[in-house]
């Protein structure tokens, strides 16, 4: 794990801001460990996707996720198997639209994880979870 500019001060913005405040810093993060953001934000109905990305031929989607603390487990913990199948929903929805680009690429689902305490650390985890 890799320290980060205090995504603390991230915290004090509105919820929409400091959730828009981490994907830069979480699409940052992954641009220098050599991952190409395709597109961000890609919403449907029932899901949506932070970042998307290409790590080499794969195709990478990324949740991104803050919290103030690590109580309950933190960030990652936030992650439940209902927001992985909303995910997946969306991801499926991306692909039905820009597959024809991508066709020949494996993908994954990776999140980038921020706990805010005293010292604030970015994880990313590869192979979050899977599509079921």
């Amino acid at each position: 794990m890799d320290r980060i500019v205090r995504p603390a001060a991230l915290l004090r913005k509105r919820a929409a801001a400091s959730g828009q405040a981490a994907e830069d810093v979480a699409a940052g993060f992954l641009a220098h460990r050599g991952l190409k953001v395709v597109e961000r934000n890609f919403r449907v109905r029932g899901g949506e996707i932070d970042l998307i990305c290409t790590d080499g031929r794969t195709l990478v989607f990324v949740e991104v996720r803050l919290r103030g603390s690590d109580k309950f487990g933190g960030a990652a913990a936030s992650i439940t198997p209902r927001k992985q199948q909303r995910i997946v929903l969306a991801a499926r929805h991306w692909l039905s639209r820009h597959g024809n680009a991508f066709v020949d690429r494996d993908c994954r689902f990776d999140c980038v994880v921020m706990d805010a305490p005293d010292e604030a650390r970015i994880e990313w985890i590869e192979n979050a979870f899977l599509a079921d």
